[in-house]
């Protein structure tokens, strides 16, 4: 199959993206965290990459879908291309009726058909989700997907506590996993053993202060092969277990040169195998983590973006779902931590956003990063295409523009910005006092 564009950002519809520019069976995972259909006008709060805050407020996006005449013509393409997803649609419609949440299922549906078209045989897809719409998308997952490609519900623990007067406090988010196949590339992660654990487990030492646990030699079934005698190096002979050894007689040779089997003190036990503390991988992640935080508000991460996601999450999902040659996919790549994290772990990467603000702030995020060897297509690059921008949105022209010359967008209402668009900090040559210079965008008279 052909590979796609390699580290490439896309401005524009993702649906259209993906339909005209990413071939069939080309990804090896995509994580996508979409609007959750909260009802709410995202504001963002520009920070530096260094962590510093800059007073600019402005609207990112609108978590806010409405059953209109888009949504209407979204779900009736679906359903008319006939299939399990269909079904799963009509059948919501039946639920929901002509709801906000079915324009937000009918826009999600066609987008994840895409997703699964474009994705490798061994691929998977994460969809991060919160309790708002995460079980009308598991609905909608298993009938693109197949329920039994199903992998896992991850529950993502992203703050300590909530004081919630009217419930449970909601401190997480849902992670579902699938794959597109039955054989998924899938590399098992593993976090350190909890004290209390290694204390109970781990009780032993050598002289040299290598900590270890016993573990039995004796083969869990019948093996008649391996019932034999063995003389250790300390002389003493040790008849095999009921079912026989675990290993071969020159395996278990090789271990006991190695120093790796306990002798017995009492004369009739059972030889015992050392496991090392020190040569084992940890406990498996389980499908709850709690060992990843959000972003504080100190963080040297957070860049003020409403639904920034720590990189420890991504690079967690990359590093299991994702082979090293492989590529990412992140449709709703926002201010582009799935980027950052595709970047940092060695993995090609594509990232698609509807908003120029996205894509500005993702470019400054890797220029900050030093990284250049990468493309961005859908952005005006002639003067015709420009006009065409500021035609149909001026607002996403205007953060075009900035982003052309570094600066960051000033303020968010219109009219209460008294003409400044964005500012541009600067130091003078010698001095360490900050200035700025101020920018107005101008589709057309200046």
């Amino acid at each position: 199959m052909p590979d796609p564009a390699r580290n490439v950002l896309f401005y524009g519809d993702n649906l259209d993206v993906l339909r005209r520019h990413v071939p069939d069976e080309s990804i090896d995972l995509v994580y996508l965290d979409p609007p959750f259909n909260s009802n709410a006008n995202y504001n963002v709060l520009f920070g530096h990459v260094d962590g510093s805050q800059a007073a600019a407020q402005i609207k990112a996006f609108d978590d806010t879908w409405r059953w209109d005449q888009s949504a209407a013509e979204s779900f009736q393409e679906t359903v008319m291309a006939g299939g399990r997803v269909a079904s799963a649609l009509a059948a919501f419609q039946t639920l929901l009726g002509p709801s906000n949440m079915l324009a937000y299922l009918s826009m999600m549906a066609p987008r994840l058909i895409e997703l699964r078209r474009v994705l490798k045989p061994t691929g998977s897809l994460y969809l991060h989700c919160d309790p708002t719409a995460s079980h009308y998308l598991k609905l909608l997952l298993d009938a693109v997907f197949g329920p039994e490609n199903f992998r896992s519900e991850i529950v993502w623990r992203r703050y300590g506590a909530h004081n919630d007067s009217k419930g449970y406090g909601r401190v997480h988010d849902t992670i579902l996993f699938y794959s597109r196949g039955k054989t998924p590339y899938f590399e098992k992660q593993h976090q350190p053993y909890e004290a209390e654990y290694v204390a109970q487990r781990f009780r032993f030492a050598d002289p040299d202060g290598r900590k270890w646990s016993e573990q039995n030699l004796a083969s869990p079934n019948p093996r008649p092969n391996l019932t034999y005698p063995f003389t250790a190096k300390n002389g003493v002979t040790y008849e095999p277990p009921a079912n026989g050894w675990k290993y071969t007689p020159e395996k278990l040779r090789e271990l006991d040169d190695e120093d790796r089997l306990h002798y017995p003190a009492k004369t009739g036990g059972r030889l015992r195998l050392k496991n090392y503390i020190d040569e084992m991988p940890g406990v498996p992640i389980q499908d709850m983590w709690t060992d990843i935080g959000s972003i504080g508000g100190t963080s040297p991460e957070r860049l003020g973006y409403p639904t920034q996601k720590p990189l420890a999450l991504l690079e967690r999902i990359i590093t299991s779902s994702c082979p090293q040659d492989g590529v990412v996919l992140d449709p709703f790549c926002g201010c582009g931590t799935t980027i950052a994290a595709a970047q940092e772990a060695g993995r090609a990467w594509m990232g698609i956003d509807v908003t120029y603000l996205a894509v500005s702030l993702i470019k400054s995020r890797l220029t900050a990063k030093g990284v250049s060897d990468y493309k961005v297509l859908g952005e005006p690059t002639t003067s015709d295409d420009a006009a065409q921008l500021a035609a149909d949105d001026p607002y996403q022209f205007q953060w075009w523009a900035l982003g052309l010359i570094g600066a960051r967008p000033a303020e968010g209402k219109k009219g209460a910005d008294h003409g400044i668009d964005g500012r541009l900090f600067f130091f003078d040559e010698g001095t360490s006092k900050p200035k700025q210079a101020i920018v107005s965008v101008k589709a057309g008279k200046v």
